[in-house]
């Protein structure tokens, strides 16, 4: 059964969605590549199962084009290089510092969840605990606004 909300969206969607955008962004940051190759190398395997191509989509493709500037934006919450921290975790923070930035009508609490169940499933077994302490800051930086108390 398909369980959407009253805007159309379908969350679960959203969620496989987001979860092949971590895969293709961690294959990219590991081999580089063409992002229409890595598009339809994962959309492919997307055609399996219910998720929401267009989301995926721009995922990749705002992520690939704005990857500095999310890396900027990241740099101030992180400990280390963001080519040091761990590729699943990078990839889940630049997925989440994307959708802060450029995805306003996704709420923040929700891009943080998501990124920590992606990392908890793909991730190292604490990366989910660095994910969430470096996108708490973020999102209170990135969505004032929003995260205010």
């Amino acid at each position: 059964m398909n369980k959407h909300r009253k805007d159309g969206i379908n969350p679960a969607a959203r969620s496989r969605s987001r979860r092949r955008a971590l895969q293709a962004i961690y294959a990219w940051q590991i081999s580089g590549g063409d992002v229409r190759a890595l598009i339809a190398q994962f959309a492919h395997e997307q055609a399996h199962e219910e998720a929401d191509l267009e989301y995926f989509e721009d995922l990749v493709r705002g992520v690939l084009r704005h990857a500095d500037e999310l890396d900027g934006a990241l740099a101030t919450y992180i400990d280390r290089t963001v080519e040091e921290v761990d590729p699943v975790e990078r990839a889940a923070l630049r997925i989440a510092a994307y959708e802060l930035v450029y995805r306003p009508d996704i709420p923040y609490r929700v891009v943080i969840n998501e990124a920590i169940a992606a990392t908890k499933r793909f991730g190292a077994e604490h990366g989910h605990t660095y994910v969430n302490g470096v996108l708490d800051k973020a999102a209170a930086a990135l969505r004032r606004l929003e995260a205010q108390p």
